[in-house]
């Protein structure tokens, strides 16, 4: 914490003498004295550059007043051009796994964006169906307009892997989907399969993300949605994010973050996102809270969940009313504007950060603060009431 305070406050002097104005001082200079008589004034007004000090000197020489002892660290000359200090997402040197990027306008892509430019290696997992199609894609460069950083280089993917989390292994794949033309000259792509093959590859992770989904029957409502259909929506998003925990824990280093994705149909009736979806997202977020304490108590690991407001991504036009969502939000939240997918990129990074160092089991919200509303202002009963809104 002092180090903390040191870095950020640059200058902290006694009152009443004199203050100092932001900006005034270089980065990085601090003064340290309890007793003025031991300033060496012209070696301190010579590398803080304070030379403006000097009208002072006499005042502090003299004043018998007792100076407050000031909780900062002294650079060296050497140091004073150095950039001011900040907390950075810095996550080099570390290896993440985003399981379900499959194009380039998803939570996923974005995630494996955001990771990238803190510095991670990034690895992806696609379902098999989709995989060709998006290696030629990366290949050829119609991705390059997605993958720019910050730092005007391109995202680098050091490797796709073939994955289908809807099963644990190959003992599970029934025939119909081992002769299905869609996954031929594909291989090893079930969960243990993959977690071997990272480990043969790379030989461990820190960051494990969970963006997928499915529900066959999402259209449908819950009460016309069959067992069949509900079981496999809970399958494919909610136990396939604990069969993925399960394999790769052995391969992630102590300290490591695993994030997955939620939405808020969770906890609140969304008419129209039917087929045991809000019932599968419901059970993502309860066993976020058991895996944080099961991950965070054998290997130091910390799980956490993002309930990502609506995106016009191309796995969420399956439920048919995107677009509506997106219009029902700008209206109702309190931030009235579109959430982009780097918003919640970006929330990863900071979950996967040594900055989010005690956070986990939690359930993070990044939709605009919709999730606090109670009630939809922008319903007729509420037109006498001025509610502010962007297009006052």
């Amino acid at each position: 914490m002092a180090a903390t305070v040191a870095s950020s406050l640059q200058i902290m002097a006694a009152r009443p003498y004199l203050s100092f104005s932001p900006g005034v001082v270089k980065a990085g200079a601090a003064i340290l004295c309890s007793n003025p008589k031991t300033v060496l004034w012209p070696k301190l007004t010579s590398s803080c550059n304070l030379s403006f000090l000097n009208p002072f000197r006499h005042g502090f020489r003299s004043s018998t007043v007792k100076f407050i002892k000031v909780v900062t660290k002294a650079m060296s000359e050497s140091n004073e051009n150095k950039p001011v200090s900040r907390l950075p997402i810095d996550l080099k040197g570390k290896r993440a796994f985003i399981a379900g990027v499959a194009d380039d306008n998803g939570y996923g892509w974005a995630i494996a964006k955001s990771l990238a430019a803190a510095g991670a290696e990034i690895l992806v997992g696609t379902w098999v169906p989709a995989l060709n199609i998006f290696e030629t894609s990366l290949r050829r460069g119609k991705f390059d307009e997605s993958r720019l950083m910050p730092d005007g280089s391109l995202m680098e993917i050091t490797k796709v892997y073939p994955l289908d989390a809807v099963f644990d292994n190959l003992d599970d794949v029934p025939e119909d989907i081992k002769t299905n033309k869609r996954y031929a000259g594909s291989s090893k792509w079930t969960v243990q399969e993959v977690a071997e093959s990272v480990k043969q590859d790379f030989g461990s992770i820190d960051i494990l993300v969970h963006s997928l989904a499915n529900g066959p029957e999402v259209s449908k409502p819950l009460l016309e949605t069959s067992r069949k259909g509900y079981l496999a929506a809970l399958s494919a998003s909610s136990y396939s994010y604990v069969s993925l925990l399960k394999h790769f824990l052995p391969l992630m280093n102590p300290g490591g973050s695993s994030i997955s994705l939620t939405y808020i149909a969770s906890e609140q009736i969304i008419p129209g996102y039917g087929g045991g979806m809000s019932s599968a997202k419901a059970a993502l977020e309860s066993d976020t809270r058991v895996l944080a304490f099961e991950a965070g108590r054998k290997h130091k690991i910390r799980v956490n969940a993002i309930s990502a407001g609506p995106l016009r991504s191309r796995a969420a036009k399956a439920i048919g009313f995107i677009d509506m969502m997106i219009e029902y939000s700008k209206a109702n939240a309190p931030l009235q504007k579109e959430l982009s997918a780097d918003e919640v990129g970006n929330t990863a990074a900071f979950l996967a950060s040594p900055l989010a160092s005690a956070i986990t089991g939690a359930i993070i919200y990044v939709d605009n603060g919709l999730n606090a509303m109670g009630i939809g202002v922008d319903t007729p009963i509420f037109k006498d009431l001025n509610i502010p809104s962007d297009k006052h």
